[in-house]
């Protein structure tokens, strides 16, 4: 759940609803009236997850220059620090507010939707007020200038984003059930407000707005693909509460899945952090989604699919120790680059740090993206007190590069024995997922745009040209 986030502990905090609020920490004696206020926004920054998009890797907290890998092109996120000549500390907080819940900058010009704002539309004027504060008085500023987004025309024209929000942002405050529970109506603030879970895991349309028909029932994401987290057996009908809350707390659930790619940021930075009672009102908001059924799902739910197999015995004295560069089967490239982390019959590490490979999501589930895309890109996760590591082979780490086909032969070995045979890899899969996954419509016939607009320009100048010349004609006939 790459998006999925919280409401705050207390529903007072976050909805503005009548509760108690034992779990936020009262302001020490004496301290600042708006103590409370900024490290509530703090604690709301972190449910939102700004860190994830708006830190660079080694970078200041909040001071921008993360490049999301948008289809449409590279997006760079902004320095959102109180920086008055970098960030936003010229910001009023009507400007604040109508760029978190609209899209627009302080200088009128249009946001991207990779910032979630269509999610953040939904936050509270409380918690905007909030953030806010905490954006201005609680971060430090850096005076960092970041690189600008430059997308192809006619991507770059942001104001074709005002059409886009016309269609698709629907400006509305989050407005509780009064049918759920104050634990559901949490869950939901925090999963679709400030998590924002739909962002990553409801697929999209021709113009990239969200699909309701298919809310939280799995989408693509570049080269990984955000599953489906509704409560039907192919999501996660059968994961238990425990299960859910483990995983989001720790990125691992032990036969079930593990968390890698945007997942694993969202879990390192952000729902390791949350508070139990939040964690638990998310899974208890997700049980109530509409269930929906994955395309292609097999008959057993993904976390069932496989079993213990190893092709050891078979294997054995047919490669010496230094022909690595002439193995060709699915089974000794396993082998050879797999076995001595997830163990010859794919069980994986007693501990399950190296997770199992049966009754694995990766591995079970109609879609293979995730497989192919933790092994050309690895998994690196800092939570719940331990780190997880998978080198990538995609070649740009110490371990060897495997090429297109090779990690196509593991995965489909890997499929065969341990998860859902039915699904297949090819190498030109692995080439689109190493290029950054597949490519929307909109991406597709980008190209096509400009010579159509052009072809439609010189329609409109040849169509005007004959209205004139017919005009002239008729003139010249009038006695």
């Amino acid at each position: 759940m790459r998006s999925a986030r919280r409401a705050t502990a207390i529903a007072a905090l976050v909805l503005g609803m009548p509760a108690a609020v034992a779990a936020q920490p009262a302001p020490a004696p004496g301290a600042p009236a708006d103590a409370a206020l900024i490290e509530r926004g703090r604690y709301l920054a972190v449910a939102a997850d700004c860190t994830a998009c708006h830190t660079a890797k080694g970078g200041k907290p909040y001071a921008g220059g993360y490049s999301v890998e948008s289809p449409l092109g590279t997006i760079y996120a902004t320095n959102i620090t109180p920086s008055k000549t970098a960030g936003i500390g010229n910001y009023t907080e009507a400007q604040f507010a109508r760029a978190l819940r609209q899209g627009i900058r302080a200088d009128g010009a249009h946001l991207y939707p990779a910032m979630p704002y269509t999610a953040y539309t939904a936050i509270s004027d409380e918690d905007v007020h909030a953030l806010y504060l905490y954006f201005m008085q609680g971060v430090e500023p850096v005076d960092t200038e970041v690189a600008r987004t430059r997308l192809p025309f006619p991507f770059n024209l942001r104001l074709s984003m005002a059409a886009w929000n016309l269609l698709f942002l629907k400006d509305e405050r989050f407005q509780p059930d009064a049918g759920a529970s104050e634990e559901v109506n949490r869950g939901a603030y925090l999963a679709n407000a400030l998590a924002h879970c739909s962002t990553c895991h409801t697929p999209r349309n021709a113009l990239m707005a969200e699909r309701e028909s298919r809310f939280l029932a799995g989408s693509g994401l570049g080269a990984w693909y955000a599953p489906n987290i509704t409560p039907h057996a192919s999501g996660i009908g059968g994961w238990s509460d425990e299960d859910l809350v483990r995983y989001l707390r720790t990125g691992h659930a032990a036969g079930k899945g593990q968390a890698a790619g945007p997942m694993a940021e969202a879990v390192e930075n952000s729902f390791q952090h949350l508070r139990p009672e939040d964690l638990q009102a998310m899974v208890a908001y997700l049980r109530t989604v509409r269930p929906v059924a994955d395309e292609g799902a097999p008959a057993r739910p993904a976390y069932a699919q496989g079993r213990a197999f190893s092709s050891e015995a078979e294997l054995r004295g047919t490669h010496g120790p230094n022909e690595r560069d002439s193995l060709k089967t699915g089974a000794a490239l396993y082998s050879a680059h797999c076995a001595s982390c997830h163990q010859a019959d794919g069980s994986g590490s007693a501990n399950q740090r190296y997770p199992s490979l049966f009754h694995n999501t990766a591995t079970g589930g109609p879609n293979p993206a995730n497989l192919v895309a933790v092994m050309l890109y690895g998994v690196e996760r800092d939570a719940g007190g331990e780190h997880a590591l998978m080198p990538r082979f995609d070649g740009q780490s110490y371990v060897s590069a495997l090429s297109d086909e090779q990690i196509a032969a593991i995965s489909n070995y890997v499929l065969a024995q341990y998860g859902n045979g039915a699904s297949r890899v090819s190498g030109r899969d692995v080439a689109i997922a190493r290029q950054g996954g597949p490519r929307p419509l909109l991406a597709k016939v980008q190209p096509f745009i400009v010579w159509t607009l052009i072809g439609v320009a010189i329609l409109v100048v040849v169509l005007a040209a004959l209205l004139l010349t017919r005009r002239r004609r008729r003139r010249s006939t009038i006695p």
